[in-house]
This record gives C-alpha cells, structure tokens and sequence, in this order.
C-alpha cells in the first residue's frame, strides 16, 4: 500500500475583503442558489438600501385622431418596495478536517476544471456553497426571522389573504380556490387549473414560467411515465429518460427552495431578489487563529444583503397555503 503524502497545514492569511472587494465572493455564494443561478427571477444586484418596483398601469389611451391634443385614458402609477436584509455568517472551521480534501485538489484528483488558487478561496467557496443552500431556501419559503429573509411564499401568501384588486390570484377549478398536497395522480389537474387561472393579458407571455418544488416536478415526470398519459407514458418511453419539462406550451422550472406542493406562474419579470454587491455593507474577513490561540481553527466571516419582492400581483397566480 502507498504511503500516504504528509502536507504541512495549509497557511491562510488574515484577509479582509469589504465593499467591491468582496462582491466576487458575495455573488459567488449568493447566485449560485438555483433560482438566482439560472436567472429565473429578475436580479437586482446593486441595491443598497431599498430600490422602488415602480408599476405603471394604462387604460383607454387610444382615440381617434385629432388636430388637437387631447389626454385619454387613465394612469394609474403605484409602488412595490424591495428593501434587501442585512445578513452575516460567523462560522468556525478546523482546518484539518480540510486538509484531505485540498490536498486532492492540488494533486489533480479532481472532476473541477477550476480548482480554487489558494486554501483561503477553498474554505470560502465551501461556506459559499452552504450561503448558496440558505438563499435559495430563503428566496421561496423565507420569513423575517432571524437568519432569513421574506421569500416569495410568504408574500404571496399575505396578498391573497389582504384580497383586493391588486392582489395575487389563488390558483382556481372554475370559481373554487384549491390547495392541497400534489402527487402524480393529480398533479396534470393542478397544473391546468394553474394555466387557467392565467389571465389572458399574461398568458403568452415570452418569459412566463411555471415555478414548481420538488415534489410537484417529480410527480409530473411519473404522470408523464405513464397511467395519467396512457399505459406507455409520454412518447411511449414509460419510465425510461427525463420527461419535457413543459405544461401546454409553458415551460416549468424545478426550484428546490419551494416548499412541498407549491406552485407559482409568473414571468420572471415580474419576480424580483436584489442584493447589493458593491455596498460597503458586503464583508468577507478570513482569520487563521492559529497566530491568536494556538488552535487550528479557521474563522469566516461573511455580511451581504438578500431580498425578494414582487411586482404585479394580478398577473401571478399562486397554488399553495393561503
């Protein structure tokens, strides 16, 4: 057997990266949430305090012609305020615990093409990848506690129960709202009252999408293996290869964020997550506390901002808790 190559411990350096400095980390851990990743939501990333969604809404501004000037129709201007939250992560880490790991990487046994330069960018791009996984959580099912940020269900949610001519449409079955679990005996009956609860000036639409968790995406790709499609399945494949993600035309989008049996069609336009890249705001400080205690902990420090909003609530329908 091979003896094993000893490595000195990695040397990290006392680092501190803030401002601009630290977008390249920030927008490493936060875009790489699949939501964000994809751009399937409209992205904002400079927002340093709070960024007014202004909304414009025209009606009745054709007329027959004139020589004068004469104002027709109506304007209707109202505003949606996305206001990203301040959020850190303080984290510590045993370097040894890494060490096996780096040392693979620096040898080449690897299946990345970019491997990180230094054992600093390996343990950030490790945190960043967990910042990634609370994002995206947050992003779909986040509230405003401690360590989240208010995600897209929970303002949804809120509009439909506010109720009102602005507010988000509930998914429908002719005029009765629906809810509940979704699995592939029913999930073909969902989606469709989710399309025709689209209102016609939406549906169409270039970037419309379908929005759907986990569940929902894996139940549509059983009904499409067969039984709800016929004995064989879609194109006659029954079990075998990955099924469209498509529903009548619309395409579906698999966001793991969401929580169980949700389902949301909007256009990515109208869906909004601003953060502030180039803020002052933005942290990430490295420390070796080697020099400090003796011991081989690291420790990580990240500060960013994060935040959803929506636009314009009655062009989005919404299959979930109300």
């Amino acid at each position: 057997m091979k003896a094993r190559q000893n490595f000195a411990l990695p040397t990290i350096s006392n680092s501190t990266y803030a401002g601009e400095a630290a977008a390249g980390y920030i927008a490493a851990a936060l875009l790489s949430a699949r939501t964000l990743d994809n751009k399937l939501v409209t992205i904002m990333p400079n927002v340093k305090f709070k960024s007014v969604i202004q909304k414009l809404d025209v009606s009745g501004i054709v007329q027959d012609a004139s020589c004068d000037f004469t104002t027709s129709g109506s304007v209707s201007i109202s505003e949606r305020i996305l206001e990203p939250k301040e959020l850190q992560v303080n984290l510590q880490l045993c370097k040894q615990e890494f060490v096996d790991s780096w040392e693979a990487l620096q040898l080449g046994f690897s299946a990345f093409d970019e491997i990180p330069k230094d054992f600093n960018d390996f343990l950030i791009s490790y945190v960043g990848g967990k910042v990634a996984e609370a994002t995206e959580q947050s992003i779909w099912q986040g509230t405003a506690t401690n360590g989240s940020f208010l995600g897209f269900q929970s303002a949804l949610s809120a509009s439909i129960a506010a109720g009102g001519a602005t507010a988000v449409l509930a998914a429908k079955s002719g005029s009765v709202t629906i809810s509940g679990s979704v699995t592939s005996a029913n999930v073909l009956d969902k989606l469709n009252s989710v399309v025709e609860t689209i209102p016609a000036t939406v549906y169409g639409k270039e970037d419309l999408l379908i929005y759907v968790s986990t569940n929902v995406a894996k139940a549509y790709q059983q009904a499409l293996a067969g039984g709800a499609v016929g004995a064989n399945g879609w194109n006659n494949t029954m079990n075998v290869g990955e099924k469209p993600f498509n529903f009548n035309g619309i395409e579906i989008v698999l966001c793991p964020g969401m929580g169980d049996s949700k389902i949301v069609a909007a256009q990515k336009s109208n869906l909004f997550f601003g953060t502030g890249l180039m803020s002052d705001a933005n942290e990430v400080r490295v420390l070796d506390m080697a020099n400090i205690d003796g011991s081989q902990n690291y420790r990580i420090i990240m500060r960013y901002t994060a935040g959803t909003q929506f636009g314009i609530g009655q062009d989005i329908v919404y299959y979930g808790a109300y």
